[in-house]
């Protein structure tokens, strides 16, 4: 295929983040909202025990992602990049409009809970798709040298998601009292995503394919192919065990766990989207730091910084809940230091695979390990909470970051995507 123009580029680039922007979107207002509807779906009457439900159904939502990575990484790598993407835009709209339309317990009981979870699995298996190949164009795109700054804006668009849920949370408050948000109003947020899902449709259009010769490769997009290239599919499952807790531990449960502590919810909110903000405008930034210093270099100082300072820091926010400017100092040093990690965790995987399995590759090793330890961040973290043991998440947390850091460690010098 012949090599895109910088213009083409351009539009690609801006085309493919607008779709992953909504889809992480539609992903995350389950996250940040789960704390107004736990009760509308949970038969217990305990706070912590909704929420425990909530996030796992949520967590559960992250075990669809190796399947969807697989479907939509196989296909990617058989007929290109850009149609898996329309089709995973398309599942993930479906599933917030199921969410907006979803009976409460009162209506129909526990079923209440296994239509949620019918829902979050379809969302779960359009995002496990949409990471493997996000990563992919992005890093098929960039010219050498500046890989890590185009692949940064993955996660440029996934924390605007983010960035966006929690204000859109924010603007709702500004019409509806808590007890609204509670009762009804945090379903507009699903109707909302599901048709900013559809319309994302018509933008990626503009979309490029990037230029590979797939159609050389007769075993293309297989497990086959792809487990010969099983040393740096072990590396991904090691890295992203670890970056994946913190990362959902950092960006999804620090909000949780300063509601829990006491900060009111509206405050809360307020303090996150201008977090998150910083978190996304930094990206790229991050990402031209790790072409300079390597990104396994970058990956390593992430692992040492996480080892001595996520723990400290929750204690600091804990012992400083009542101060909002020292919480939101803490909360954006945490981002910071994740920084390290999310500029460069989509090109590094990229990098290990070659083009006739990398969608694959890239998607499938990530969700594994995703699906195991990043979606279920908060809801082992308030196991933890209710079994009065909080503490012990943090230990399992530095044993997961000392993986990523052995995994990190023995990332090959030598790249096929250099």
């Amino acid at each position: 295929m012949q090599e895109l123009t910088k213009t083409q580029k351009i539009r690609s680039i801006i085309a493919a983040s607008s779709g992953n922007l909504v889809e992480w979107f539609d992903f995350y207002i389950y996250a940040f909202t789960a704390t107004y509807f736990a009760h509308t779906f949970s038969t217990s009457d305990n706070q912590v025990v909704q929420q425990i439900n909530a996030f796992g159904v949520f967590a559960a939502g992250f075990f669809m992602r190796p399947i969807g990575s697989w479907l939509f990484g196989s296909l990617a790598d058989k007929v290109g990049r850009k149609k898996s993407m329309v089709v995973s835009v398309i599942l993930m709209a479906l599933g917030s409009f199921i969410i907006a339309a979803l009976p409460s317990k009162d209506s129909v009981g526990d079923f209440a809970i296994l239509l949620l979870l019918l829902a979050r699995l379809i969302q779960g298996l359009s995002v496990g798709g949409e990471y493997g190949i996000a990563a992919t164009y992005l890093s098929e795109l960039a010219t050498e040298g500046k890989r890590g700054f185009y692949s940064s804006f993955q996660y440029v668009t996934l924390i605007g998601g983010q960035l966006l849920a929690v204000a859109s949370i924010s603007i709702l408050l500004l019409f509806f009292t808590q007890q609204e948000m509670h009762d009804y109003a945090w379903r507009i947020l699903f109707v909302v995503g599901g048709i900013l899902a559809l319309g994302s449709l018509f933008i990626r259009k503009a979309m490029n394919e990037s230029a590979t010769k797939l159609h050389q490769h007769k075993d293309r997009g297989t497990l086959k192919a792809l487990f010969k290239h099983w040393k740096p599919f072990l590396i991904v499952l090691g890295i992203t065990a670890g970056g994946s807790l913190a990362f959902y531990t950092i960006t999804t449960y620090t909000k949780t766990f300063i509601e829990n502590a006491g900060m009111d919810k509206t405050l809360v909110n307020n303090l996150f989207l201008v977090a998150l903000f910083v978190l996304m405008i930094v990206q790229p930034i991050f990402g031209l730091i790790g072409d300079k210093i390597g990104h396994k270099t970058s990956l390593i100082i992430f692992c040492i910084l996480a080892l001595v300072g996520i723990y400290p820091i929750f204690m600091k926010i804990s012992s400083n809940i009542d101060n909002k400017y020292m919480v939101f100092i803490l909360v954006v040093a945490l981002f910071i230091m994740l920084s390290f990690y999310t500029s460069v965790a989509g090109i590094f995987k990229a990098k290990l695979f070659p083009e006739h399995v990398r969608a694959l590759g890239t998607g499938f090793g990530y969700a594994i390990s995703n699906a195991i330890f990043g979606g279920s961040a908060s809801y082992v973290a308030l196991q933890f909470k209710n079994a009065q043991m909080e503490n012990a998440f943090f230990v399992y947390l530095a044993i997961l970051i000392v993986i990523m850091l052995i995994a990190a460690i023995c990332l090959p010098k030598k790249a096929e995507l250099n």
